[in-house]
């Protein structure tokens, strides 16, 4: 194998390890260089072979980010993100997301399911709160793209990265999520119903699922979950 397949399989597994989702950018140039023990030339290299399979993308003067290029126009999101605020995210996240779940469960390949329960898996397995919140990003991400629906995708995409770029009050007393956190049931319920294709269930189990995140964050939205009714 060529050294620039080496390195772009090398950097594949950080990517992979370190749990970078969507739109993540990953460390600057001069970083990977000394991470890697390359060149700027041998890492470039490697970056055009990444992008060219629609596995980054890169902007001039802002970095390198992991996934295809998105429709989504920076400078908008930057406007919403200053226009908005955390409760009006988490409103437009219950009416958009258990959709997304309930498309998941009518439309997703096989592949997507694993992938679904390989995010869920990772999850319990963090270090630390971080990596959690990366492989939680993941997981919403992975049932937005399995509901095979490109506008919806976008207006997913659109809403997330507005979301993370916003300062969230979620104080941590621990330094990781312990073993009975709440989310790790929660995920995978989501994860059955979609894998039985029970597409009301799983948007049931998705609505509260985020009521119950929101509930720490904005104890008025979780307040507000409605009852299963089955």
């Amino acid at each position: 194998m060529a050294k620039t397949e080496l390195l772009v399989q090398r950097i594949r597994q950080i990517i992979a390890s370190d749990g970078y989702v969507h739109n993540d950018r990953l460390p600057p140039e001069r970083e990977m260089c000394s991470m890697l023990g390359v060149t700027r030339n041998q890492l470039r290299s490697a970056l055009t072979k990444l992008e060219s399979r629609g596995l980054i993308w890169r902007h001039v003067g802002r970095g390198t980010f992991v996934g295809e290029r998105p429709v989504l126009n920076l400078e908008d999101v930057t406007y919403l993100r200053d226009q908005v605020t955390p409760p009006q995210v988490a409103t437009v996240r219950l009416a958009i997301e258990p959709e997304l779940a309930r498309l998941a469960a009518l439309h997703s390949a096989h592949a997507d399911r694993e992938e679904l329960r390989t995010c869920a898996e990772r999850c319990r397995e963090v270090p630390d709160w971080r990596s959690y919140e990366a492989w939680d990003n993941k997981f919403h991400f992975a049932v937005a793209r399995s509901a095979k629906n490109k506008l919806f995708l976008y207006y997913f995409e659109t809403l997330n990265v507005v979301r993370r770029s916003m300062v969230w009050s979620q104080p941590r007393t621990t330094p990781k999520p312990a073993k009975n956190y709440s989310s790790f049931l929660e995920h995978d319920l989501i994860v059955q119903a979609i894998e039985k294709n029970d597409g009301d269930g799983a948007a049931q189990l998705m609505r509260e699922h985020l009521h119950s995140v929101y509930g720490r964050i904005l104890p008025s939205l979780g307040k507000t979950a409605a009852p299963r009714t089955d």
